[in-house]
C-alpha cells in the first residue's frame, strides 16, 4: 500500500473510531447539566457506568457506544453498497430496521427527534423526499463522517451530504451543518491537520445553506466562525464557561454543532482531550463528542487514539470497522 493510502487509511479509521470514543465518553453524561455530571461522576476523564437513573443511558456499560456511532457504521454501509450514486430507499430500510432493533433493546428514545418524526413519516406513507423537509437538528451532523471519508474535498461532496440527508434532515440548516463536519473530515483524509481542515468548515456551511428546505434560525457558518472566535486563547475552563453560556448544547444544529467545533478547538486537535471536554459539557454530550473527536481523528490518524481506551469501547467491532 503507497504511503497517502496508508494516512488515509488510518485517518478514516480514526474518523470513526474517534467518533466512538466521544459518543461513549458522552453516554453518561447526556442530557445532564453540568452540575448533575458533577455530583453524580465528578469529573469525566475516563469511561464510567451511567447512574442507574440515567433517563435514557442506564443499564449501559462503560465505553458502551449509542446511536451516534450506530447510525454513521449504517450510513457507512448504506453508501458503500450504493454505488456511485445513493441508494435512498436502501437508507430508509435500514434505519427503519435499525429502528425496530433499537426498540428491542429497549433504546427507542435514544433516536433524535428529527430522524424519529421522518421514520414515523415514512412508516406512515410520506415519500422519502418530503419526509425529512422538518429535519433541522443535529442528526445529519453526527453521522455523516463516512460521506467526508469517502468523497474527497469538492463541490461533489457537497451534494452528496445533501443527498444522504434528504430523507431525515432536508433543511438548509441540517445540511449546512453536516457539509460543515464532512468538510473538515474529507480534507483530513485528504492529509490536512486540523487546523487547516477548519479553514474550510465556514465556506462548506455556506455552500450547504443552499440546499434543502429553507427553516428559520441563525446560520451555521456563521454560528461555527464564531464559536471558534469565542474560545480563541481560552484555556479549557474558560472554553467551557463560555460554550454553555453563549453556545449552548442542546440537540439543535445551531447549538451542539458550533459547540463541537469549538471542542474541537480547545482539545488542540486532539481526538481524546475532545472526547473529555465534550462528556464534562452538559446537554448532548455524546453527540457533540462524537462530532468533534471524529473530525479530530479524521485530521491526525488512528494512531493518535489513546489505545488503551479504544480497547475499553463496547458495541463496536473494530476488525469490521
Amino acid at each position: 500500500m503507497a504511503a497517502r493510502e496508508e494516512i488515509a487509511c488510518s485517518r478514516a479509521l480514526g474518523a470513526l473510531v474517534g467518533g466512538a470514543l466521544g459518543d461513549a465518553m458522552g453516554m453518561p453524561t447526556q442530557l445532564l447539566s453540568p452540575s448533575e455530571i458533577r455530583d453524580r461522576y465528578g469529573f469525566v476523564d475516563r469511561f464510567v457506568d451511567p447512574a442507574p437513573d440515567h433517563p435514557v443511558s442506564r443499564g449501559l456499560k462503560a465505553g458502551a457506544i449509542t446511536d451516534d456511532t450506530e447510525q454513521t457504521l449504517l450510513l457507512a454501509s448504506v453508501l458503500l453498497t450504493s454505488g456511485g450514486g445513493f441508494d435512498h430507499h436502501a437508507w430508509v430500510d435500514a434505519l427503519i430496521r435499525w429502528e425496530e432493533d433499537i426498540k428491542a433493546r429497549g433504546g427507542y428514545d435514544l433516536l433524535g427527534p428529527s430522524t424519529k418524526r421522518a421514520i414515523d413519516a415514512i412508516n406512515a406513507g410520506t415519500p422519502p423526499e418530503e419526509a425529512g423537509r422538518g429535519g433541522d437538528t443535529n442528526g445529519a451532523a453526527m453521522r455523516i463522517a463516512p460521506v467526508g471519508i469517502l468523497v474527497p474535498p469538492s463541490d461533489a461532496l457537497i451534494a452528496r451530504v445533501a443527498e444522504t440527508c434528504r430523507a431525515t434532515h432536508n433543511t438548509t440548516i441540517a445540511i449546512s451543518a453536516a457539509s460543515a463536519v464532512a468538510t473538515v473530515v474529507s480534507h483530513g483524509i485528504a492529509g490536512a491537520d486540523w487546523r487547516a481542515a477548519l479553514g474550510f468548515a465556514v465556506a462548506a456551511a455556506r455552500a450547504g445553506e443552499k440546499e434543502g428546505h429553507w427553516v428559520p434560525g441563525g446560520t451555521i457558518a456563521a454560528r461555527i466562525a464564531w464559536a471558534l472566535e469565542l474560545v480563541e486563547g481560552c484555556t479549557v475552563e474558560e472554553g467551557i464557561a463560555r460554550v454553555l453560556d453563549s453556545i449552548g448544547t442542546g440537540v439543535a444544529s445551531q447549538e451542539s454543532v458550533p459547540a463541537a467545533f469549538a471542542v474541537l478547538k480547545l482539545a488542540d486537535g486532539d481526538a481524546w482531550r475532545a472526547a473529555v471536554i465534550a462528556a464534562n459539557l452538559g446537554g448532548d454530550t455524546d453527540t457533540i463528542g462524537a462530532i468533534a473527536a471524529s473530525m479530530a481523528g479524521a485530521c491526525a490518524g488512528y494512531d493518535s487514539l489513546p489505545e488503551a481506551r479504544v480497547t475499553e469501547l463496547v458495541g463496536i467491532d473494530l476488525d469490521e470497522t
